[in-house]
């Protein structure tokens, strides 16, 4: 399993340089005010805390317990759908208190749940599964099982595509939905013609 180092730097390097190439230009343009830099800063530390919420009883079961364990509270594990909505409640909270806006809450609410999925897929990616369907479906499943599965080990050609499909149509979602919440907070990506 990554530190959580590793998760935050993934977050950030793979979401959130996003957000640092839309304002190259109005950097250097000189455009970007004090509100922008305030809301980027904001951005990341959602995205931020929200990529490490799936670990958080690491916190409470070195205190209490002295063990490493935090994959789950309770019966429920941290790492599923399920404890997600804890992201999306921070999210949600804290965009509404920063912006008093519900609208501005909801895309908050977005780009934390994005970066809560960041911290899934890359432990789905380096420990071959998550308890995502938790409590529909408790065993771990990967939606990367057959990345490093050569086409003879899949069994046929539509199994093998449909299976890199889903693994990459994943981690495009995720990217998609902190794009989507990105633009709404104003950086955005746009075509400019040439002259």
């Amino acid at each position: 399993m990554p530190y959580p180092v590793v998760h935050v730097l993934f977050f950030l390097f793979c979401v959130g340089i996003v957000a640092v190439y839309a304002i190259t230009g109005p950097l250097y343009r000189r455009e970007l005010s004090f509100s922008d830099a305030r809301k980027l800063l904001l951005l990341a530390f959602v995205g931020g805390a929200c990529t490490l919420f799936p670990d958080i009883m690491v916190v409470y079961n070195i205190i209490i317990n002295n063990t490493m364990e935090h994959c789950s509270i309770g019966s429920i594990p941290t790492h599923s759908l399920l404890f997600s909505f804890t992201a999306i409640l921070f999210g949600g909270l804290v965009g509404y208190a920063a912006f008093r806006e519900f609208s501005k809450a909801v895309y908050m609410a977005i780009f934390a749940e994005s970066a809560f999925l960041t911290h899934l897929l890359l432990d789905d990616i380096a420990e071959g599964g998550c308890e995502y369907l938790y409590p529909l479906y408790s065993s771990p499943i990967s939606v990367f099982s057959m990345m490093d599965t050569g086409f003879a080990a899949a069994g046929s050609l539509f199994h093998y595509l449909m299976v890199s499909i889903v693994s990459v149509f994943c981690v495009f979602v995720v990217i998609l939905m902190a794009l989507f919440a990105l633009d709404k907070f104003g950086f955005e990506f746009g075509y400019r013609k040439e002259k």
